[in-house]
């Protein structure tokens, strides 16, 4: 079993967040670029940024994603949010010479099926105004397979870009969707009107906690072609409903797709977006869909 170090929560300066909360509640997909972690939040309209290494000390910097203000009340605010669930670090591209962020809706109703490419400056930094990416014609094909559409990671791994598919008690099924990369990168550039086809879309079985299935959350690539994914056991049988977290656990996934291992967290913490540390650690962030608590950055070695 995995034991979790607490390294902080992710803490706000009321007077940054348009409901004046003192923190952040709704982390999801987490990236690493340059000294910067950016957190996405599936419940708000800011992505979040903080220094990936030193006492974290500092607020959470809060950077406007899309415009306006979502409700207070928490069901219209579940019914208006754009879902972002992932985060991926893009490499460079046409008119991105050092890279991009690229934040992805769930696609688990249509107003969630959007995607922002945020360009990066040399240093990891936000840089410039983001594109706007319309992914319905993309989550089509996938809802055909996956009527409970639930893309919840992304990453590149390799010439591969992977959309992680959520499982859940209505639709077990858990799956890493893979597009070539270089396709994927023209088409968010802009420079190729359809969205690129899926390479293969890779089955696999993660287990369960007590009768309620492991699903995806997030992944990250690991050198030499595998990656590493976090799953939780959430009590809900649809891609909408919020249901209780009964476990969760990390997973390795090897360069020719297969299922490796899964190791379970100690606490059960629900793990929604993680991202490979320099030092040997796995960082991850938690969502415990109640906006009256603080996400929270941990951290395990890996073996």
């Amino acid at each position: 079993m995995l034991i979790p170090l607490h390294l902080r929560d992710l803490l706000l300066e009321p007077a940054a967040h348009p409901r004046g909360q003192a923190h952040l509640s709704a982390a999801s997909g987490m990236v690493q670029a340059g000294p910067w972690l950016y957190v996405v939040a599936d419940d708000e309209h800011h992505l979040g940024r903080f220094a990936a290494s030193g006492e974290f000390a500092t607020p959470v910097h809060l950077h406007r994603l899309v415009p306006g203000d979502l409700p207070d009340d928490k069901d219209k605010r579940k019914k208006r949010k754009p879902d972002f669930e992932a985060l991926a670090l893009l490499p460079a591209m046409a008119g991105q010479p050092h890279g991009a962020l690229l934040a992805v809706g769930s696609g688990s109703k249509p107003n969630r099926q959007q995607a922002l490419v945020l360009p990066l400056d040399a240093e990891g930094g936000l840089h410039g105004a983001a594109r706007v990416v319309d992914l319905a014609g993309m989550y089509q094909p996938l809802a055909a397979d996956f009527p409970m559409l639930n893309i919840e990671g992304a990453f590149v791994a390799g010439e591969r870009f992977c959309l992680l598919q959520r499982g859940n008690k209505g639709d077990a099924r858990n799956a890493c969707v893979e597009f070539p990369l270089h396709a994927m990168l023209g088409w968010l550039a802009g420079h190729q009107s359809a969205p690129p086809e899926a390479s293969r879309i890779l089955h696999l079985e993660l287990g369960d906690v007590d009768g309620i299935p492991l699903g995806f959350t997030d992944g990250a690539a690991l050198p030499g072609g595998g990656w590493i994914f976090s799953a939780v056991a959430e009590d809900t049988r649809d891609s909408y409903t919020d249901g209780r977290c009964g476990g969760s656990a990390i997973g390795w996934v090897s360069a020719d797709g297969k299922l490796q291992r899964v190791q379970a967290v100690s606490g059960a913490p629900k793990i929604e977006g993680i991202a490979l540390a320099g030092n040997g650690q796995l960082l991850m962030v938690t969502d415990s869909d109640d906006p009256a608590v603080a996400s929270q950055l941990l951290a395990v070695a890996l073996a």
